[in-house]
């Protein structure tokens, strides 16, 4: 081969390797932070979204998955609290609400930097205190996403049908999706086995326990992906007195 056209050939295979290296670094990176939030309420006894809204803040993350908040209830100063952490924070936020309380609604938030396309309340099976699954969708590198947030029941039979029911959730879509919150359930529990193919637990780096918050002793805070892939493993904040739950976050990508 002519010497010069060896030299364009390595010229261009080189510039064809960087260009898609390049590609591969520049992929967006997802951050999603999840923490039941107690209502706002630390393991002090005191109510402070400020103290909230500035953990979130710190961990920079793009989407916040929310359990436990209140909307317009008399124990927390009838304060819409996911429209008030959304100011504190700077982001958008939305409201899925479980069920009516002191005089407001409860249940769960999503704060987003990314335009919320839709949103959907999913009730889950069980007597007792209603429990549901908030879903929102925006889109990410031209691609539409799903992130659930989702808290389970106490009792462990009611626990698991509803996980039955979630792991079910959106079966039929290829949107990628991203499923975090309070299981109330360990990692080897019969919960924890319900999300099988496709979905895929994302291993968190030590310490990986989430409650209680001040001295925890377990993990039942749990992040679950489809169409994603981990950028490195979830991480859980050494905040132990805001909430009565440890927060989480995870960065992800969308999986080739």
């Amino acid at each position: 081969m002519d010497f010069s056209v060896l030299v364009a050939v390595k010229f261009f295979v080189c510039s064809f390797l960087l260009l898609a290296s390049a590609s591969a670094s520049e992929s967006t990176v997802l951050r999603i932070f999840c923490w039941n939030i107690h209502h706002g309420v630390g393991v002090d006894g005191k109510l402070d979204l400020q103290r909230i809204a500035n953990v979130i803040r710190a961990a920079k993350p793009d989407l916040v998955a929310l359990q436990e908040v209140d909307n317009q209830c008399a124990r927390s100063g009838k304060t819409d609290q996911t429209a008030e952490l959304a100011r504190l924070t700077g982001m958008s936020g939305l409201f899925g609400k479980a069920m009516d309380y002191d005089g407001g609604g409860y249940g769960q938030a999503i704060l987003s930097r990314h335009a919320i396309s839709s949103h959907q309340v999913h009730h889950l099976p069980g007597k007792g205190e209603p429990r549901i699954a908030f879903e929102v969708a925006t889109t990410i590198e031209g691609t539409e996403i799903r992130v659930i947030s989702l808290h389970l029941d106490l009792d462990p039979v009611q626990r698991l049908a509803q996980a039955k029911v979630v792991a079910t959730l959106n079966a039929s879509t290829r949107h990628p999706l991203i499923l975090c919150g309070d299981f109330n359930d360990t990692p080897t529990s019969a919960t924890f086995e319900t999300f099988k193919e496709p979905w895929t637990p994302v291993p968190k780096a030590a310490p990986h326990l989430t409650h209680p918050a001040d001295k925890p002793d377990g993990e039942i805070d749990h992040f679950f992906i489809r169409g994603f892939k981990p950028h490195a493993p979830a991480q859980v904040l050494p905040e132990a007195v805001a909430s009565d739950h440890r927060p989480m976050i995870a960065d992800f990508t969308l999986a080739d």
